[in-house]
């Protein structure tokens, strides 16, 4: 088997507040093949951004690492200092994140910003750097690029400013990919043509990506395999559509039975019943236990571990849907 591009094991990345230790990222373990897609998905709090950070060295103080390593093609990258990781950010591993003014600098024109990128990490000219740069927009479906490589970022609309800024992470062709819920201000169209090309970048160059969102309809027709993360945890983990068809965690069924698309006209959609618990106290058993249709005495008893129960489909379950169980 060969070596994955992105290896991640057992990561834990905690924050230390006044009010205790919150316990963002609670051994995570996952890892991607070249050219290949992994979604992240999961609700709002469960990791899943801070799990990006944490890969590029991003997660500032009270927060840190404790815990694990993030192996890119052999090299851990955990506890490697700044200038190595500045070397490897936006080079072999680039992020798109969901608010593109965290990449674009509001008071420099786009082919600055652009043009910097590309020399930051590569001995080329302005004119190679620009040419890279122009191409890179129109990848990305952006009108007259050569033009709108002079503009500033608030000359932009919100959408074509998530553009540029997918545009930035395409630029030295990296290894790895993370992109954080990227096309959330986009209108169905242009998200559908970005999909496409992450798509197409991925097979033909084999660029691994890490797609973090909440949207499982667009993790089902982008990605190869699929994490679902809960409280800091991921509870199920396999190809993406073993996982959306016969889906072992309660808590995936529950997201399944969530989205629209899924459920009878008219009729009302389901919820997953009360919050997710508090990170600074999160329960010995399993954390979905309050909120779990199938939960047992045993499932609050200690945190279950992953379980294989598929090849491949693996899931953090005493008693998940498996044909032959109650």
């Amino acid at each position: 088997m060969s070596q994955p591009t992105l290896a991640v094991r057992d990561l834990k990345t905690h924050f230390f507040t006044r009010g205790g230790v919150v316990k963002a990222v609670d051994g995570v373990s996952f890892q991607i093949g070249k050219g290949r897609i992994l979604g992240l998905v999961g609700e709002s709090g469960s990791g899943k951004s801070i799990t990006g950070f944490s890969i590029l060295g991003l997660v500032d103080p009270p927060g840190r690492v404790v815990e694990g390593e993030i192996l890119l093609k052999g090299e851990n990258l955990v506890g490697q200092p700044d200038e190595r990781l500045r070397a490897v950010r936006g080079n072999r591993i680039a992020m798109i994140f969901q608010d593109p003014m965290m990449t674009l600098n509001p008071v420099l024109r786009i082919d600055t910003q652009m043009i910097e990128a590309v020399q930051a990490h590569h001995d080329v000219g302005a004119d190679v750097a620009r040419a890279r740069a122009r191409d890179a927009l129109g990848r990305v479906g952006i009108p007259s690029p050569e033009e709108r490589l002079n503009a500033y970022p608030h000359q932009f609309s919100g959408g074509m400013r998530q553009r540029v800024a997918i545009a930035i992470a395409l630029l030295n062709n990296p290894e790895v990919i993370i992109a954080d819920e990227p096309t959330t201000a986009l209108d169905v169209t242009i998200q559908g043509q970005i999909l496409y090309e992450v798509q197409k970048l991925c097979r033909e160059t084999g660029t691994s990506l890490i797609w973090i969102t909440h949207d499982l309809s667009v993790v089902a027709g982008l990605a190869d395999d699929i994490c679902v993360m809960y409280a800091g945890k991921i509870v199920e983990s396999g190809p993406i559509d073993d996982v959306l068809d016969r889906s072992l965690h309660p808590y995936t069924k529950g997201l399944l039975g969530s989205v629209p698309s899924r459920n009878k006209r008219g009729s009302p959609l389901a919820q997953i019943p009360g919050m997710t618990p508090s990170l600074l106290s999160l329960p010995s058993g399993c954390p979905f236990a309050d909120r779990c249709p199938r939960v047992q005495d045993d499932c609050r008893a200690a945190l279950p571990p992953m379980v294989e129960y598929r090849p491949g489909q693996a899931a953090r379950c005493i008693h998940p849907h498996v044909e032959g169980r109650a």
